[in-house]
């Protein structure tokens, strides 16, 4: 009555469509890429039960969040020890992301969000520094990894800038630029091992110059180069533009 292998035929061919269906739709990943990062920036990741729900407590975290963020922008700035510079880049980008996430949930609490947001994300979609931003908070939480190079300009004599440190105890050398962009004396302690005791480098020794920089490894070529803090500066900017905006909005909070 029936064909039995005509019946095998069918279930085996019908596994092996969905594989057929999936390889194409890998083939399409690349082009998926940019929709998935600007899917992102249009959600949030807060658990429902901790977002915000009404218009002024959400500006207000957003703020909060934000001055946290920029905090961080100072440390990369104008801190001495190279270590905090370093954390200060890492609070940049992560917390300088979680300003968007805050920001979302007025989504909950005013019907033009989306019309609002919309254009924001399509900007945001579109900077290659924001993606690069973007994907760096995703590498540090996950990996904990963020690539850094440094470069250094000196011109002058060396001794004469040691001259202006006075000489910790158990000092044994002065560097200049090390991987972390930080200058000091190394010193030796007690039990052997050695340890950096960092200074800040002035920039005003007469017959001195002394530029060092800490660059991102792998940041888009067009701001390949640029100091860290450069970078830090301008991504607060932008978020401290988008938050106003958002105040004019939907209303500030006195």
């Amino acid at each position: 009555l029936f064909n039995s292998r005509a019946v095998r035929r069918a279930r085996t061919t019908s596994h092996l469509r969905p594989r057929a269906n999936m390889n194409r739709s890998m083939g399409k990943a690349s082009r998926k890429k940019r929709e998935r990062y600007a899917a992102s920036v249009g959600t949030s990741d807060a658990p429902e039960s901790a977002q915000p729900k009404t218009t002024p407590e959400i500006l207000r975290r957003t703020r909060e969040i934000l001055e946290t963020a920029s905090l961080g922008a100072d440390l990369a700035r104008d801190d001495p020890d190279p270590r905090h510079k370093i954390s200060g880049v890492r609070n940049v980008v992560v917390f300088g992301r979680a300003v968007t996430n805050v920001l979302q949930n007025l989504r909950g609490s005013e019907l033009k969000f989306d019309v609002w947001y919309g254009p924001i994300v399509e900007r945001m979609e579109n900077d290659s520094l924001m993606r690069f931003l973007y994907e760096l908070r995703t590498r540090i939480l996950k990996q904990g990894d963020m690539p850094i190079t440094t470069s250094m300009r000196f011109s002058g004599d060396p001794i004469a800038l040691m001259r202006q440190f006075p000489k910790p105890p158990r000092a044994k050398s002065f560097f200049i630029g090390d991987s972390l962009g930080g200058s000091g004396w190394l010193v030796q302690l007690p039990d052997g091992q050695e340890e950096k005791f960092y200074v800040n480098l002035p920039n005003d020794i007469p017959g001195l110059s002394v530029d060092v920089r800490v660059h991102f490894a792998d940041a888009p070529a067009e701001f390949r180069g640029m100091p860290v803090s450069v970078i830090c500066d301008r991504y607060i900017k932008s978020l401290r533009e988008m938050v106003a905006d958002a105040d004019r909005t939907f209303g500030k909070v006195s």
